[in-house]
């Protein structure tokens, strides 16, 4: 009798009805023996395609087979020899679309629960208080700038700290983290997490000056010439949101995604109500988008006591966000109006929102995308009541840096124009990743571009010692 295949590991978590009214993170994660147990699934291939799957090249079949063998802290220190934020990326990042989708149990089963094990072994070492400082290089004497404290500069300051040179992240927000404090919520990256992750590098002996406008306090030019910086890595992300241009868009009461997550956070939306948040408590609420930003959003929106709607254009195959996202929405109570499109903000004589005129759509020809082009369906138009309306259709890059290094070459979308080898400018010694190159992405892929810069200005400072 052939032997029973063991099932991917489900993850225990909150019911709908409690987790759609607290802050709470959703997952509860593994235990230790279910851990081991869906580590046990793992093939270990000779050839890993999960190692070519993953941005930042993390060994997922040496960590796996620690964990099967019940060396969880082994297990975690050998993730972080090449991802400097496990805990982050095993809650947020895109397994399923990344190592996950290329294991070859997902060619007629279900993949290995590559991110559930990766957050398992990261807060097991931070929940043992055991946490490994690796050795550090000896100094070098280089000293390296990094603009923004998101998960590009966290890589490049935690690979470059290691291999002797001094390291400081300039930020413009008075807490490190980026998207990762200010827009990822509660429920879905525990700010703990966050602290605990910066803390590792602030061990390390990363640098961090807060409250700090690169392009204002001071240039780029300005940190490498009058600073003492040997090179700088520019990582200032995509903090300035894109709205619909509608009519009605400059009313009360409509916020842009970032605008309304960032207030969330800052304002400790998360410990309501403890901590009141009025700006942003509303009861009618409708978020116009399909990704993860609109059900970070909606999902928001829902725990402070709100009637959420989210209105997207295309129909649910085609949303950009994750699917457990989506599924933890619909969930929760979130309600969606699909192949439906806003053409005017509707408001009162005091200019607050009090609607939101919207029209049918209908799927048409696929466009530069490859998903079908939504079309109007002709005299289908209808108003919703609301009192807000959160825009989350995407972000494009910052420009104030661009703005302040005209010799810098940037693309007609606003990112810098990089070196993909390298993540270097044309300006030697300056170099730039995530967000701010990519455009709005994911956390994993910024972390990618700043494992690829660090390497790459290593070399050039060594290069400079020798």
């Amino acid at each position: 009798m052939a032997k029973e295949k063991t099932p991917r590991q489900p993850m225990p978590e909150q019911a709908p009805e409690d987790r759609a009214r607290n802050f709470e993170e959703v997952p509860y994660g593994y235990s230790d023996e279910t851990a081991m147990l869906e580590a046990s699934r793992c093939l270990k291939c000779k050839k890993p395609r999960c190692v070519a799957g993953c941005p930042v090249g993390v060994d997922i079949p040496g960590f796996i087979a620690l964990v099967q063998e019940g060396k969880f802290l082994e297990a975690a220190w050998k993730l972080k020899e090449q991802n400097a934020l496990p805990a982050v990326c095993g809650r947020v990042c895109p397994q399923e679309e990344q190592c996950e989708k290329v294991c070859v149990l997902a060619i007629k089963d279900e993949s290995v629960a590559v991110g559930r094990l990766e957050r398992f072994v990261a807060d097991y070492e931070r929940n043992s208080g055991n946490i490994k400082i690796p050795e550090i290089t000896e100094k070098t004497g280089k000293r390296v700038a990094c603009v923004g404290a998101g998960p590009a500069s966290l890589t490049v300051a935690g690979d470059l700290i290691k291999l002797g040179h001094e390291v400081t992240i300039f930020e413009a927000l008075h807490e490190p983290g980026g998207v990762l404090t200010y827009g990822i919520p509660e429920f879905r990256l525990p700010k703990v997490i966050v602290h605990a992750e910066v803390n590792y590098l602030k061990k390390l002996g990363v640098k961090f000056v807060m409250d700090y406008v690169v392009g204002r306090n001071s240039t780029v030019e300005e940190l490498m010439k009058n600073d003492g910086f040997d090179a700088v890595f520019i990582a200032s992300g995509a903090g300035l949101p894109s709205f619909m241009g509608i009519p009605g868009e400059n009313l009360v009461g409509v916020y842009s995604a970032n605008e309304y997550l960032t207030r969330s956070n800052l304002m400790k939306a998360y410990l309501f109500p403890e901590y009141d948040t009025p700006p942003i408590k509303r009861q009618r609420v409708v978020v116009v988008g399909g990704g993860n930003v609109a059900m970070d959003s909606a999902r928001t929106a829902l725990r402070l006591g709100g009637d959420v709607t989210i209105v997207y254009r295309r129909a649910r195959q085609q949303m950009p966000g994750r699917d457990e996202e989506i599924h933890h929405a619909e969930e929760e109570g979130v309600k969606f109006k699909l192949l439906n499109n806003p053409v005017r903000v509707i408001g009162d004589e005091k200019h607050r929102v009090v609607g939101m005129e919207c029209i049918k759509m209908e799927l048409g020809e696929p466009d530069d995308s490859g998903r079908r082009r939504p079309v109007p369906i002709e005299g289908s138009e209808f108003i919703m009541d609301l009192d807000t309306v959160i825009v989350a259709i995407g972000n494009k890059p910052n420009p104030l840096i661009p703005q302040t290094m005209p010799e810098l070459e940037i693309t007609r979308w606003g990112t810098i124009v990089v070196d993909e080898d390298t993540m270097g400018t044309q300006i030697p010694g300056v170099y730039a990743g995530g967000d701010i190159v990519s455009g709005a992405a994911t956390v994993i892929l910024a972390m990618g571009q700043g494992r690829i810069a660090a390497r790459a200005i290593h070399e050039y400072l060594v290069g400079q010692i020798s």
